[in-house]
């Protein structure tokens, strides 16, 4: 399974300011902020993502969605939830980016032509 911090790696040596930024502000103290769980920011920056189209940050948040408690069902509602409010493409978009990581994680059955 990909590293949700993959990323970061790099393209640390082009924007190292905007990694320490990253790491430091947005998961050492954004993320660890009590009023929220971990489980709701989850859903909260799944949400933010779908609707801003933002479909290459989706599998390491959905990642950390899993990890965090967010189950695959949740997901799945959060992207149908979202297709009234962010629009179908963005819906259709985030279900490709989550297809592959549910079926790695055993929440959706591998494709049948596939196994051929």
């Amino acid at each position: 399974m990909p590293n949700p911090s993959s990323s970061k790696a790099k393209i640390k040596p082009v924007v190292p300011k905007l990694v320490d930024i990253i790491e430091l502000t947005i998961y050492g103290d954004i993320w660890e902020r009590p009023e929220l769980s971990k489980r709701d920011r989850s859903m909260i920056t799944i949400a933010a993502l779908i609707g801003m189209r933002q479909s290459d940050q989706l599998r390491s948040h959905m990642e950390k969605a899993l990890d965090n408690g967010v189950s695959a069902a949740e997901i799945s509602e959060l992207i149908t939830h979202l297709a009234f409010y962010a629009g179908f493409p963005a819906s259709l978009s985030a279900a490709l980016a989550a297809k592959p990581l549910l079926q790695e994680r055993g929440y959706v059955a591998p494709d049948s032509d596939s196994a051929a």
